[in-house]
């Protein structure tokens, strides 16, 4: 007997079963599955979020059908219309089953549909202003905002959010639900991105296709952006990409829009302004406010004092950096702060920033050419900037003024600025590979200076730690945004945020872009400003939350019925809202490992043939379990037998679920562990 897998099976013989057990999952220890009466029931869920039973049928269209207590029924012949042709009378006698029975038999075999509910019904808009946030709503990312109106959808961003490993292990990102979408593809009059970064255009390769390809309106830089993404997935069809500037006016079926530059982290950065006949719809993006001593500049006042020009019936603002006072700090004021750096610093200069700064990395490379210092750029997602950069004409730097790391021993050190990716602790990730010495080329010494011009995403908190405890380690000269001034996000504080808002002068307000505490205190901070009344600020409650105005624009109310909502998740090459069992499967696995029953009954007698057979990943020891083994195999079999008894014909199935739940609940009250449990049941 092998010891560590305690069982008498070979080795292709362990495979064989542990491949049959791949769709024999349960998971929730402590939950009784329900089971249909038939073992061939099984529960789907559609991207609606109703859920339906479908039982499976067992025979073909031009089968028969057979009913309990009655022998073979013909399946009615069809008409052309689909319908079955009943030409008995129900009170006709000797020929063969009547009318309502023939139903009765062709319904027990029909796939079985629950009735909706009434909020899985939306209704008809009618002449009302739809706004449904499909994401970026009680979450930072995957942003995406639908205005509809009559038979015309826009759709403004379509990003995609980042996942942590621990929350969602496998994971590559998450997607906003298009399914409302999907269902009226024919409506779409065209996409609106308002920026480059990632969780505004991350989406575009996995969603266009699904909702027909319509075209993309942008900013130039963006579109290059878009498209150095795109070419990523070559097999997708092209997009066809508008280019569109602040004094162009376009039509997106009856609906005129307008397109204003806005001050972000980012170049091309636009507000939106939609027209509809009861007043103007400003979608604000992501934005911060440029300013002297919370003034805002004359460039600022002219834009936002052309939006609020207009008739303008509702504002949906960014609310992510609301909960901070004030006015933020100016990105022309870090790159004062980086440029003092950059020129006094007596070593070698290793800054960490985010890519999506992209201003930021273009302003250090200018600065570090201008006092004859060389750039060596590190990390991926900073060289495809840069490189964007230069193809758009932002970035001219000399020939030889950006440097490949293998390079950097052939200048002194003082002479060189490494811009590089990781300052959130990513593992992978350049600062991460050098502090740990894994990098192959940049090595740390005493000498160094580290600026993380960055500040800590929520989330990763222990990276950003871990980092830190690393690089103190070789006794750095360590600047952050702590102890200085050298970061800055391209989001607006609240004094920002306040003064668009009375500056635009909307009649109704939505706070958008960020979690439900951003969204709730952004619509608080504007109550209490007096800058507009409660009843018409609307709080979006999650994504799919469809707000309508309505009569005539006098009214603003949130529906009851939602949007579909449920999560779309990236998982290498498969994406789908179907993967919360996969998700909990994957973190029992990772916490407290798997338990595989392989059980062989007789059928005869609905015993088992010989005792249970047991595998175990990461979850006990089983060399030194063996009473723990010993008293699970008696309650298998024990468990089995029972359930089997006078069970004719054996629903598997229900074997396996009872099985399951049983097992699970014995082994949590045992070690307080869950793992994942499989039971395998081969009969003989």
């Amino acid at each position: 007997m092998n010891n560590e897998n305690n069982t008498e099976w070979s080795s292709s013989e362990k495979n064989t079963a542990l491949e049959s057990a791949g769709s024999e999952i349960k998971t929730t220890p402590h939950t009784r599955t329900k089971t249909s009466s038939s073992h061939n029931a099984r529960h789907i869920r559609p991207a609606g979020g109703y859920s339906r039973t479908v039982e499976k049928q067992t025979t073909r269209a031009s089968a028969t059908i057979t009913t309990q207590n009655r022998g073979p029924v013909r399946k009615p012949q069809q008409n052309r219309s689909g319908n079955a042709n009943h030409t008995n009378k129900t009170s006709g006698a000797g020929r063969g089953i009547n009318a309502r029975d023939r139903q009765r038999a062709l319904r027990k075999d029909m796939p079985r549909i629950a009735r909706k509910m009434p909020d899985d019904v939306i209704p008809y808009a009618g002449d009302n202003i739809r706004i449904i946030p499909l994401g970026g709503v009680e979450e930072v990312g995957k942003n995406m905002i639908v205005v509809e109106y009559k038979d015309d959808i826009i759709i403004f961003d379509m990003g995609f959010q980042f996942v942590t490993e621990e929350e969602t292990p496998g994971i590559d990102y998450i997607l906003p639900n298009t399914k409302y979408l999907e269902d009226r593809k024919d409506k779409i009059r065209g996409v609106i991105i308002t920026h480059g970064h990632l969780d505004h255009i991350g989406g575009i390769p996995y969603i266009m296709n699904r909702i027909g390809n319509p075209k993309i309106y942008t900013r130039s830089l963006t579109k290059m952006m878009i498209e150095k993404r795109q070419s990523e997935f070559p097999h997708l069809q092209k997009l066809d990409i508008r280019v569109v500037g602040p004094d162009d006016n376009i039509k997106l079926g009856n609906l005129p829009v307008k397109f204003y530059p806005i001050s972000h982290s980012i170049p091309d950065a636009m507000t939106v302004s939609v027209e509809t006949p009861y007043g103007n719809i400003v979608i604000t993006g992501d934005l911060k406010i440029d300013h002297v001593n919370g003034d805002p500049t004359d460039a600022e006042k002219k834009v936002w004092g052309e939006i609020g020009k207009n008739n303008n019936l509702l504002l949906i603002s960014d609310s992510t950096n609301v909960e901070n006072p004030g006015f933020s700090i100016t990105e022309k004021e870090i790159q004062k702060n980086l440029e003092e750096i950059i020129k006094n610093v007596p070593g070698r200069l290793i800054i960490g920033t985010f890519a999506s700064q992209f201003e930021r990395i273009i302003k250090i490379v200018q600065i570090a050419e201008k006092y004859g210092k060389k750039v060596v750029t590190d990390g991926r997602s900073i060289k495809t900037n840069i490189e964007i950069a230069q193809l758009a004409g932002l970035l001219k730097p000399k020939k030889d003024t950006i440097i490949q790391a293998q390079d950097i021993g052939k200048y002194p050190p003082n002479k060189i600025v490494v811009l590089a990716t990781g300052a959130q602790g990513e593992e992978f990730a350049s600062l991460m590979r050098i502090s740990t010495k894994k990098h192959k080329y940049i090595f740390f010494n005493e000498r160094d200076t580290i600026v993380l011009s960055s500040s800590i995403v929520p989330g990763n908190e222990i990276d950003v730690r871990k980092l830190k405890d690393n690089l103190y380690r070789y006794k750095l000269h360590i600047i952050h945004y702590k102890v200085s001034d050298v970061h800055s996000t391209g989001h607006g504080n609240a004094g920002e945020l306040k003064w668009v808002n009375k500056t635009v002068g909307a009649k109704y307000f939505i706070p958008g872009y960020g979690s439900y505490s951003m969204t709730a205190f952004h619509a608080q901070v504007i109550k209490d400003n007096e800058l507009m009344k409660e009843e018409n600020i609307v709080v979006p409650e999650g994504n799919g939350a469809i707000i309508e105005i309505g009569n005539k624009g006098k009214t603003i109310k949130t529906l009851k019925e939602k949007a579909p909502s449920a999560v779309i998740m990236v998982d290498g090459l498969a994406i789908g809202d179907m993967q919360e069992v996969v998700i909990r499967d994957r973190k029992m696995l990772a916490q407290d490992g798997m338990f595989v029953i392989i059980a062989t009954i007789n059928m005869q007698t609905g015993k088992l043939r010989k005792s249970p057979d047991i595998i175990s990943r990461g979850f006990i020891y089983l060399r030194e379990s063996q009473d723990l083994l010993q008293e699970t195999r008696t309650l298998i079999k024990k468990n089995v037998e029972n359930t089997m008894k006078g069970m004719r014909p054996i629903n598997f199935d229900y074997v396996k679920s009872n099985l399951t739940d049983t097992v699970s609940l014995f082994l949590f009250q045992k070690t307080n562990k869950r793992p994942l449990v499989i039971p395998v049941i081969l009969s003989m």
